[in-house]
């Protein structure tokens, strides 16, 4: 890719991410985050509840597994200890006693029970929750498998509930661990196989592997639908607070600006050991190698003046001609026509 096209892209991705995560301009109406044992969506719902407050947003929280009031959060709904028809009324009372004027962020901590109690009505539901200044951020835990409904209750037709959200959502983020984006990319850098983590290690009584849950930043793998329909797929940095205040190795990103994974210090330095770094042929050729594999013009200008004895029997003129023997008769040899035509 040409240095200005790749520049372009990164500008335009970082603005991207920037815009999605302070809700500017109804960038993204319904926001799905999928996260797992290893990597929590907590520390993305802080960052996204951290930029609302800043940017006056106000903040409604459905809660169906948080206990207590997160930080900065104006109205709290405990909907574990509601009916559906209880908190959606709540819910759409809190965003009419609103100002016209004023945005209002919606977090669903899961769509794993409403996705268990009724699949069928929930794009329904979600699709009512949303309006011109109101967005929707939910989680959705894949790593928790769903019942399996009544076969009287379900059309053999209908998608996954997974299916469904993806298809719903506007802005998809997957999150990943960084030690386990950094233990796959140094295993394709030795073009080893790539390791396995927690549940994906299918050992009996393992739930979580190494280095889940960093508390120092995450991975946020996005994939954003823009109003076009066309699709735009990055991979993000994500320094947390705690490691920006102490200064350790996601100290990068200080000032909570996300970053290109590819920027990111560990995993840049991996990168460039898999295309052999850009110091690598100071004593021989650019992949590390101690010679020179490439030619130089005189080399080139050699190798096109080159004539082969019997290139021409490699030139075919149709079907079955190629690959002849052709040999000149010299005056050694001892040739007779008659015996060459028995």
């Amino acid at each position: 890719m040409a240095p200005t096209h790749l520049q372009h892209r990164r500008t335009h991705n970082l603005l991207l991410v920037s815009k999605l995560l302070n809700q500017r301009d109804a960038a993204s109406p319904f926001t799905l985050v999928l996260d797992s044992l290893e990597q929590s969506a907590k520390p993305l719902i802080a960052e996204y509840i951290r930029r609302a407050k800043t940017a006056n947003v106000h903040i409604i929280f459905i809660s169906f597994e948080t206990l207590r009031k997160p930080r900065n959060v104006e109205t709290f709904i405990p909907a574990w200890s509601q009916s559906l028809q209880a908190w959606q009324t709540e819910v759409t009372n809190t965003i009419k006693a609103q100002p016209t004027t004023q945005k209002t962020l919606l977090i669903l901590d899961s769509l794993t029970p409403l996705s268990t109690t009724n699949p069928q009505n929930l794009p329904n539901l979600l699709s009512s929750l949303l309006s011109p200044r109101t967005s929707l951020l939910a989680i959705y835990h894949p790593d928790i498998p769903l019942p399996p409904s009544p076969p009287n209750q379900t059309n053999p037709y209908t998608p996954h509930t997974l299916t469904l959200l993806k298809y719903l959502a506007t802005t998809l983020f997957t999150l990943h661990p960084p030690h386990h984006v950094l233990a796959h990319q140094a295993a394709r850098a030795r073009s080893l196989i790539e390791p396995s983590f927690g549940l994906h290690e299918s050992v009996e009584g393992l739930v979580q592997g190494l280095g889940c849950n960093s508390a120092e930043g995450v991975v946020l793998e996005m994939e954003h639908r823009r109003k076009s329909g066309r699709g735009v797929r990055e991979m993000y940095y994500l320094p947390l607070k705690t490691a920006r205040r102490g200064g350790g190795k996601a100290s990068a990103g200080a000032g909570g600006e996300v970053m290109l994974l590819e920027d990111y210090p560990p995993y840049r330095a991996l990168t460039r050991s898999e295309t052999g770094g850009e110091e690598g042929g100071k004593g021989g050729g650019g992949d590390g190698t101690t010679f020179e594999l490439g030619l130089t013009e005189r080399q080139r200008r050699d190798r096109e003046n080159v004539v082969l004895p019997y290139y021409d029997a490699q030139r075919g003129d149709g079907v079955g001609e190629g690959g002849r023997i052709l040999y000149d008769m010299g005056s050694e040899d001892d040739f007779d026509e008659e015996e060459d035509e028995i």
